[in-house]
């Protein structure tokens, strides 16, 4: 749910400060707030990012699609490639040797994207793992790099996208979307 924070406000109490925080709200939040008054709910409040389109989606994998046909590398390995070549998408962690493989496991059946890889430590007994991050949970930035991504290869490819002013709207679109 979108919102924005337009108040913080202190309130004393006889033993610590309470905080009460305002919130305006982009859709109707009566229902639900009928049903949790008065309960202890969980709370996050991160920066509002676009999440990508199905279009964007889409037009990731008509590109994909065409270069596996090109390359003849299967459509997966194409997909897990690009995901690999842009950044902002991934993580390391260090993790004790004895939970590397459950860890990976865990991270991997997620989805197609979701990946890993690991590296030595230089820590005894601990190893890094990269855990990259699939396209499904990707905001219009990550998607329009993705994207661009697979413009280039399929270009370097000679093979032909969609018309160049149709790839212009959709990229400008991504760009241009709201953070």
């Amino acid at each position: 749910m979108k919102g924005r924070l337009v108040g913080l406000h202190i309130l004393p109490t006889v033993s610590l400060y309470k905080q009460r925080l305002v919130i305006d709200l982009a859709e109707d939040f009566r229902q639900t707030f009928d049903a949790l008054k008065g309960f202890d709910v969980s709370i996050e409040v991160k920066k509002f990012r676009k999440k990508r389109s199905l279009d964007a989606n889409a037009l990731a994998w008509l590109l994909i699609d065409r270069i596996s046909e090109a390359t003849g590398e299967d459509k997966t390995t194409v997909y897990r490639n690009a995901i690999k070549e842009i950044g902002g998408v991934s993580e390391m962690v260090c993790v004790q040797d004895e939970a590397v493989n459950r860890l990976c496991e865990i991270w991997e059946s997620r989805g197609l994207g979701w990946q890993t890889d690991r590296l030595p430590s230089e820590i005894e007994g601990f190893t890094n793992v990269i855990l990259y991050y699939g396209s499904s949970v990707y905001d219009t930035k990550q998607m329009s790099q993705l994207i661009d991504h697979l413009i280039q290869d399929a270009r370097a490819l000679g093979i032909e996208t969609l018309p160049p002013e149709e790839l212009a709207r959709i990229t400008s679109l991504l760009r241009d979307a709201p953070a």
